[in-house]
């Protein structure tokens, strides 16, 4: 992969935390200049790579009115912007057309983005195109809860019809219920705050059956960038994020491939994607659970092993020829979020994480996810909030034993 010329078009990165971090170093690791759009304060900030946005004001990275007023009065001739987040990611579909002839952008429409994004629209879809996912389940009113079949179902949990919001206000992605009462206390709860849901079906099986595509389509249609990895380990349990993964290949999740290349035709996709399928310990099926309409956590992971899908979008969004790259990636790569890891390693059963060795074996063979000996202080930042943590909580604890608990702990499933 050459890289891209001294007088490249600048991008601008517009997330922040680890996907920003990411998308920083994929664009590093390919020679193009760039600025972040970020809170100054941010993960992002701490890399020795990170630039704020150029202008009397940097650029929050925060969507609407002020950020177009920002970007106009940037001294930019022309910049490239990525996307970090799901909003981002929408509010760029449309940017205004006074902005366009300077700030270019490789998107798919507002409203194929929406269908990805949406989780009601997304299962309805899915629903009518015929690809494999979780039994879903529209909630508008309590009526809708009615209508779902908690007897047929091994387990229901409420999920958000809008992940970032949901994710932002709770700080999870997804919540148990037991059964219909429970499903409705907390529906009223969330719809109070102003929160739609779905409910949907989980899909059995371990964290280690999850199965992620991620890659770029391009403007003609063109898959130039696919990578495939397996989640071995998740923190927190059920709905955290991945903390261990490896990258298997294409063939292994041939119908995962296929299904998403499906999709991505058929509502014209144009953009970064990270698609997450869940084989069903049922019957084998790979399940569509979500997929991502801009840069996710582990993207310089995939730009690490050859698939730098940040550079497409670089390329694409200048009208540039896009390199495809190569299917055969290196196999077998394991990528480890340090912090989440060891957090999943010392609290899960022995009997499924095996020995301890084993795990610090994998971490030194592994990329890390944020720390890198090039660019160290955001992942000396990450650890350091990791212990603080760690010792908040033990603290905590150890102040717990002097009174008697009140209120019900929390039941894990």
């Amino acid at each position: 992969m050459k890289p891209a010329p001294s007088s490249a078009v600048p991008a601008i990165v517009v997330g922040r935390g680890q996907t920003g971090l990411g998308a920083l170093r994929c664009l590093q690791l390919a020679g193009i200049p760039a600025y972040v759009a970020c809170p100054p304060a941010d993960l992002v900030a701490r890399s020795r790579w990170y630039r704020p946005t150029p202008g009397d004001r940097a650029w929050d990275g925060m969507p609407g009115a002020e950020a177009e007023a920002l970007l106009a009065a940037m001294p930019l001739s022309r910049a490239v912007l990525i996307p970090g987040a799901d909003d981002a990611a929408l509010w760029l579909s449309q940017l205004p057309q006074s902005l366009r002839g300077r700030f270019v952008v490789a998107s798919s429409t507002r409203a194929t983005l929406e269908i990805l994004q949406d989780k009601s629209k997304f299962g309805e879809y899915l629903e009518h195109a015929g690809v494999a996912h979780p039994r879903t389940y529209t909630i508008r009113d309590g009526a809708d809860i009615e209508r779902v079949p908690f007897e047929q179902l091994e387990r229901v949990f409420v999920k958000p019809a809008d992940s970032q919001r949901f994710s932002s206000a709770l700080g999870a992605k997804g919540i148990w219920a037991r059964d219909r009462a429970e499903f409705l206390a907390l529906w009223k709860k969330l719809d109070d705050c102003g929160l739609h849901v779905i409910a949907q079906e989980y899909v059995p099986g371990s964290s280690a059956d999850h199965y992620f595509v991620d890659g770029y389509r391009d403007r003609d249609g063109a898959l130039t960038g696919l990578f495939a990895r397996r989640r071995l380990r998740i923190f927190p349990p059920d709905f955290g994020n991945s903390s261990y993964c490896r990258s298997i290949a294409l063939a292994d999740v041939e119908p995962a491939v296929a299904a998403i290349g499906r999709l991505l035709e058929a509502l014209a996709y144009r953009g970064i994607f990270s698609a997450e399928f869940k084989r069903d310990a049922r019957d084998g099926t790979f399940r569509l659970l979500e997929v991502n309409t801009r840069a996710w956590w582990y993207v310089e992971f995939a730009a690490r092993c050859g698939v730098n899908v940040c550079r497409m979008a670089w390329q694409d969004a200048l009208g540039e020829r896009v390199d495809v790259a190569p299917r055969t990636y290196p196999v077998g790569a394991g990528c480890v979020n340090l912090p989440g890891d060891l957090k999943a390693v010392l609290s899960g059963a022995a009997s499924e994480r095996g020995p301890l060795w084993r795990a610090f074996g994998q971490w030194l063979r592994a990329h890390l996810h944020v720390f890198r000996f090039d660019d160290p202080r955001p992942g000396l930042a990450a650890m350091r909030g990791f212990f603080r943590l760690a010792a908040r909580k033990a603290l905590h604890r150890g102040q717990g034993t002097l009174a008697a608990p009140s209120g019900r702990e929390r039941q894990h499933p």
